[in-house]
C-alpha cells in the first residue's frame, strides 16, 4: 500500500480536561480545527456509554462544522449505533469498551462476537459508512474481519507501546504480518494506542499501513508545546518514517 500515512487525531482527551471542571473550555471540536490546521487528515472521537469525554453535543458539532472525515468510535451497542445511523459520519471504528476501564484495555473479540457483531457492521456499510474493527494484531481476528465483511481494520499497539527490546520487536512484527494478511484479503489497516514521538517511527516504517489513529500523547504533549505544534511534529515524524 504503502504512500502518504494518514494522521487520524483523537480529541477525547481535550473533553476529559473540560468536564473535569464543568464549562465548556477547551474545546474538542476547536482542537479538532487546530489538528486539521496542522496536518490531520481526520479527526476520531469516542463516543462512550458513560459520556466521560465526549458528549452527544460534540459529535453533532463535530459533524456540522468539521472539513476533514470524522471517526466515530463506538460500542457495539444498540444506542451507539442509533446515534451513527442519525448523523452518518465518514466512518464508524466499533471498539470494546467496559464502564471500569481507564481506557480501551485491548482489541475486539471479533471471532468470539462474529454473530453479535455482523448485524452492526451491515447496517453501518448500508449506510454509507465505513467499518473498522479495533481489533489485535492476530490473524484469526483479521480472518473474522474478512467473514465480517469489514473494509477495515485498526490494529492495537498498547502492546507495543509498552514493552521493550525483544518483545517490543516481536509486537512489532505481529502487527506487520497482520497489516500484510490484511491488505491481502483487501482490508485496509490501520494502526492506533499508546503512540507518541519515541515510538511511532517503526509503526509508521510498516508500508501496508494505511492510517495512525494518535490522541492521549498529542494532547498531554500540547501542554508543553502547544495543539498544533504537538500534532505537526507528529505528521513530520510519520512522513520521516514512510519517506
Amino acid at each position: 500500500m504503502s504512500g502518504r500515512l494518514r494522521l487520524g487525531v483523537n480529541v477525547d482527551h481535550v473533553a476529559t480536561i473540560r468536564n473535569a471542571r464543568g464549562g465548556d473550555h477547551p474545546d474538542p471540536v476547536r482542537a479538532a480545527f487546530a489538528a486539521a490546521e496542522a496536518g490531520a487528515d481526520g479527526i476520531t472521537a469516542h463516543l462512550r456509554e458513560d459520556r466521560r469525554h465526549i458528549t452527544d453535543d460534540d459529535i453533532h458539532r463535530l459533524m456540522e462544522h468539521l472539513a476533514i472525515p470524522l471517526n466515530l468510535e463506538m460500542a457495539a451497542t444498540k444506542e451507539m449505533l442509533e446515534i451513527a445511523l442519525r448523523h452518518r459520519p465518514h466512518a464508524a471504528c466499533i471498539v470494546p469498551e467496559k464502564r471500569e476501564e481507564r481506557t480501551t484495555e485491548g482489541g475486539l473479540d471479533a471471532v468470539g462476537q462474529h454473530n453479535h457483531l455482523a448485524p452492526f457492521v451491515a447496517r453501518l456499510a448500508e449506510a454509507n459508512i465505513r467499518v473498522s474493527l479495533f481489533v489485535e494484531p492476530d490473524p484469526r481476528q483479521v480472518e473474522a474481519a474478512i467473514r465480517l465483511k469489514a473494509p477495515v481494520v485498526e490494529f492495537h499497539t498498547g502492546r507495543y507501546a509498552h514493552v521493550d527490546n525483544e518483545a517490543q520487536a516481536e509486537e512489532l512484527r505481529r502487527i506487520a504480518e497482520a497489516a500484510a494478511l490484511a491488505v491481502k484479503n483487501g482490508i485496509e489497516p490501520h494502526a492506533g494506542h499508546g503512540l507518541t514521538f519515541d515510538n511511532v517511527a517503526p509503526i509508521a516504517a510498516i508500508p501496508q499501513l494505511a492510517e495512525l489513529n494518535i490522541g492521549h500523547f498529542l494532547v498531554g504533549e500540547a501542554i508543553f508545546t502547544g495543539f498544533e505544534a504537538s500534532v505537526a511534529k507528529m505528521r513530520a515524524l510519520m512522513d520521516e518514517a514512510r519517506g
